[in-house]
């Protein structure tokens, strides 16, 4: 898991056509700065640590050239490569190991893609299944959500819809031009009507598991904080009822929730 150390900061917008002034400095940077740069960084690595050094910047390079191929080859990859409502190839933040990891555990690869995922797991094993990147740059696949995560005497916070099994934990969609401190600042506000204390944020994780009743590659990816509050914690009785729920009550959950509990469980925090 990669963890995201800037919670406060809101994305930037930026103008496509810039694309194409970045892509000719890229070029021109690679041409002329590059082979000076990867001769220095093998001497600084076998100088650093020895060979593992050496391994190590090797292998920074394979991963950015994967990512680059992620992209370059994202069309083609579509195609050959995974099945109709598979998960993308394309996201810059993610490696082409990584996009095949996802539709291997979705079930959505071709033979051939299988053949490929297979021939890398020989190579290194359960290669692709543990290359997945579980902090990557939302696409239309993505359903991307935030949650608040609070514990009292090992147990997890959540509600029960009226007429349903499954539980809910406190949580908003994220909003593309606001912070997620202020987005789930004000859905709790609003839901569980306690005020979230903006300077105790601390986050915890980002989780990520197939939609439930979403067709094939369809992702729910959760960003989870802590947060101390004011106020007393309380929902309109229309919305449901409030739960305090241990690991066994897992079963109830969503998919991506599950991965909570099991974070939680692993971590002690959850009885």
């Amino acid at each position: 898991m990669i963890l995201k150390k800037q919670i406060y900061k809101v994305d930037k917008k930026v103008n496509p056509l810039i694309g194409i002034l970045l892509f000719f400095i890229s070029i021109f940077l690679l041409i002329f700065t590059i082979p000076l740069g990867f001769v220095y960084g093998i001497f600084h690595g076998l100088f650093k640590k020895g060979i593992v050094g050496l391994g190590e910047y090797f292998l920074e390079i394979a991963i950015s050239i994967d990512q680059l191929g992620n992209v370059g080859m994202q069309h083609l990859l579509n195609v050959l490569w995974i099945k109709k409502g598979g998960y993308k190839f394309g996201n810059r933040d993610e490696t082409i190991s990584s996009a095949l990891g996802r539709n291997n555990k979705l079930g959505t690869l071709t033979k051939f893609g299988s053949a490929i995922d297979k021939l890398l797991d020989f190579l290194d094993k359960n290669h692709s299944l543990n290359s997945i990147d579980y902090y990557i740059e939302p696409s239309k696949e993505i359903l991307d959500q935030l949650a608040w995560i609070h514990i009292v005497n090992q147990k997890l916070l959540a509600i029960r819809p009226i007429g349903k099994t499954q539980y809910i934990l406190p949580g908003a969609q994220k909003e593309p031009k606001i912070s997620d401190v202020m987005v789930l600042a004000k859905k709790i506000k609003e839901d569980w009507n306690i005020s979230l204390d903006i300077s105790t944020f601390e986050y915890i994780g980002v989780f990520e598991a197939q939609a439930d009743g979403k067709g094939p590659g369809i992702l729910v990816r959760k960003t989870c904080y802590f947060s101390e509050y004011t106020g007393e914690i309380s929902v309109d009785p229309e919305l449901g009822e409030i739960v305090w729920l241990q690991y066994q009550d897992r079963k109830n959950a969503s998919e991506v929730d599950k991965l909570i509990f099991d974070f939680l469980k692993d971590s002690d925090q959850l009885i």
